[in-house]
Parts: C-alpha cells; structure tokens; sequence
C-alpha cells in the first residue's frame, strides 16, 4: 500500500482541504482513485465504452436498453454491476435519455442503498458534501426541482426505497452536491467523456493557478504536483477553464460554486488586459460567434465551419491579436476544421499562430499547452518538416512527463513519435 502523503484539514476562509505530508516534486502522484460513481457524458454515449471509457465507431451494444455500449465482452461483464438497474432505467424511458447528472445521481442512489459501512469513502463522505441549497437562487432551486421530478420519472421502473438512503440524502440535495462537486472525466488530449464523483476529492480547494492537476485513465482520476508543493502547503486545483478574464472566472465560480475567487490571479486581475486585447468591437464580434462557431464543430458542418472562421479571421486579424482569448478559440476552431478536411498547410498555420498564446497562458507545466504542441507536431511530421516536429515532441514530452505521468498512453503515444521523427532524421 503506497504511503498517504496529504491529510484533511481546516484551511482558513475555505473550510475543509488537503495539504502535503511533506515536499512533493512536480510530476509526483499525490493520490489515485476511481470514482464512487460514474457515467459516460450523454454526447459520448454512442462512441464511449461504458466501462473503460475507450472509445471507438463500433461498440456493442446492450441488448436490453440498446444504449450503453462496450468494447469488449469482458468490459460489459465489469460494467453490469453498475449498469443492471439503470438497464431498466433506460429502458422505460426510450427514446428519451436523462441529463448526465441524473444518471449520475441514479447511479450514486444505487449505490448508496446496495453498499455497506467498509465501502465509505476515507477521507470524505457523500453526506459531508456541500450541498450549498441555502445559497442559490429561486431559479437554479427550481432547476434542480425539474431535475428531480426527471429523476423520480427514471427510477420509477426500480421502485427505489428512496427513505432508506442515508439522512440528509434526498433526491434535491444529492443533485445540488453533484453540481458543485462532481468532476468532468477526460480523456488524454483533454476531451469531457464523462462524469464521476470522487469524494476524497472534492476535498481540493480553487485556485486560478493551482499547485497540482488531475488526469484521467479511463476513469481512474490521478492527482498530480504540477511545482513542488512545501509540506503542510495546501493542494488546489483550479476548477474553472483558466482561459477567461478574472471577472468571467469569479462569475463562473460564484455561480456554480458559491465562492468568491480572491486567488493572486484575480485579486491583480493578472493577463486580463492581454486576454482582452485589440479592438473591443472586433473581439465581441468573434466572441458572439463562438458558440454557433462550437455548434457546428459538434456537429461535424466542417465546410461551413471553416469558411465562416476564416471570414472572422481575415475580417479581424489586423486589429486583434492572437493573444486574444476569442481569436485563439476562433484560430482553434478553424485548426479543427482544416484538419477534418485534409487542408494541413493551413491547419499548421494556425496551430503555429496558436502556440504563442498557449505559452503565454499555460506558462506553468499544463496538459493544454502539451496536447497543442502534440497536434501542431503531428501537422510538421506529417508535412516533413521534422526538426520543427522534434522540437513540438520534445517540448509536448517534457510537460506531459509532469501532467499525464511517464507511463500515460499520450505521454508513451509521444515518445514513440519522437522516436520515429530521430529515426528519420537519421536517414537524411
């Protein structure tokens, strides 16, 4: 058994956190788990097993709800434990399937009425979780009551007990602890596939440049040292998309969290006037044109992605620059949409266009500037350009060495590029 190197603790004006043991170097693990409950995200559940979380274009499918899916034999063997219940579940409601968090909370509820006291949680209980009712709005409280007459719908087919789930559990308060403790479960390159709570670690207080990060496996969470954390220093992680103006942060955070962020970052409003540089008419419109811009990436529209991304960029380039949060998610979208339609030159236009940006923002070691070196990388291998991709590679493993761990399938995944990039080199 692998020694515990954090404790709970009373950090102050937060309440409950984690703090080290002792000096924790960059890249060390601090804790390892799988998720008391999990489910994969409603727009993966064609494409994502449900027990492993690999994905795939033809998993098979379950016989009886004809919607969870599963790579293998063995992994629809694991998974049923969990899924023979919510199979009911599904079943009833088709072709209707529930919000993420309501098969989520379905699937905790399962489990609460079905496990015994040597099944809690050590460091933090379901029961210990802020529910936070008191303090949000009469609108998000009436949200939360759809959501549970949603719920109550789903579990009606299992005739759940729902009075002898533990005191305080109610149906409202499991769904109000899931919104503000559950965690996005993502695969290597950062992509949501799911959705999962990990007790112990909803422990970990925000900050906006947080000392350690968490990555998954499938759906096992690691948490790891991004700097070297002293001992009896506080863990934090950030739970918002650091990517955003501080006051945009604090809002989100307030919000969904019930918090008022006054980390370093926000308290000197610090890279603000750079996320929001050029000319505010110029970055609005790109910033207004982001969501319909994601709308049609979800929806695979390259084509049209492309062609409206690029009237934005050749419209706005000479007066905002790159380093503008909305042009680099605007120089994102159009990277994804060249990329879908072969057009590799200007793809590797503009991830390199991207990279300055990234490393003025993921300054630190962090898995988005890694994961954006690794795709401008495979466009210069690709292309022939393999100094250039040598030097993405080389760069891409350093910080993945720290943020996913050596023995991660990206990390390896870049290694073995890298690899192929000398051994071609060697050749010239």
């Amino acid at each position: 058994m692998e020694a515990v190197i954090m404790e709970r603790f009373i950090s102050e004006g937060k309440g409950n956190g984690l703090r080290a043991l002792r000096e924790i170097k960059p890249g060390e693990v601090i804790y390892s788990c799988k998720p008391f409950a999990f489910c994969v995200a409603r727009d993966f559940l064609k494409t994502a097993c449900q027990s492993c979380l690999k994905r795939g274009e033809s998993l098979s499918r379950c016989s009886q709800c004809k919607t969870a899916r599963y790579c293998s034999v063995q992994c629809q063997k694991q998974a049923w434990p969990d899924h023979k219940r919510e199979c009911k579940c599904l079943k009833h409601l088709q072709p209707r399937i529930p919000t993420d968090s309501v098969r989520l909370v379905a699937r905790i509820i399962f489990k609460l009425l079905s496990q015994s006291e040597s099944d809690q949680e050590e460091l933090y209980s379901i029961a210990e979780h802020q529910s936070h009712l008191a303090d949000m709005s009469e609108e998000k409280k009436e949200g939360l009551k759809h959501l549970c007459t949603t719920l109550q719908v789903y579990l009606a087919e299992e005739n759940c007990d729902l009075s002898r789930l533990p005191s305080g559990l109610d149906p409202v308060s499991l769904l109000a602890r899931v919104t503000c403790n559950c965690f996005s479960i993502s695969d290597g390159e950062l992509q949501d596939v799911g959705v999962g709570l990990y007790p112990s670690m909803s422990l970990l207080n925000h900050d906006c440049q947080p000392n350690c990060i968490m990555m998954f496996e499938g759906k096992r969470l690691t948490l790891r040292a991004v700097r070297v954390i002293r001992s009896a220093e506080e863990l934090t992680i950030s739970y918002t998309d650091i990517l955003a103006p501080s006051k945009d942060r604090r809002s989100q955070l307030q919000e969904q969290y019930h918090f008022r962020c006054e980390c370093k970052r926000c308290s000197t409003e610090d890279k603000d006037c750079e996320m929001l540089s050029g000319e505010k008419s110029a970055w609005t419109s790109i910033k207004d044109s982001i969501h319909h811009l994601e709308q049609l990436q979800s929806e695979q529209h390259w084509d049209e992605l492309l062609k409206e991304s690029q009237a934005l960029l050749h419209r706005h380039s000479d007066v905002v620059p790159d380093r503008n949060i909305y042009m680099l998610r605007l120089l994102d979208l159009a990277m994804d949409a060249c990329i879908s339609l072969d057009d590799y030159e200007t793809a590797l236009e503009y991830g390199n266009r991207a990279l300055g940006p990234y490393k003025l923002y993921f300054s630190d070691p962090h898995p988005s500037r890694a994961v954006e070196l690794l795709r401008v990388g495979k466009l210069q291998h690709f292309l022939g350009r393999l100094e250039e991709a040598r030097g993405s590679f080389t760069q891409a493993y350093s910080i993945m060495s720290v943020t996913h761990g050596a023995a991660h399938a990206l990390t390896n995944q870049v290694q073995r590029r890298l690899s192929e990039c000398q051994a071609e080199l060697n050749t010239l």
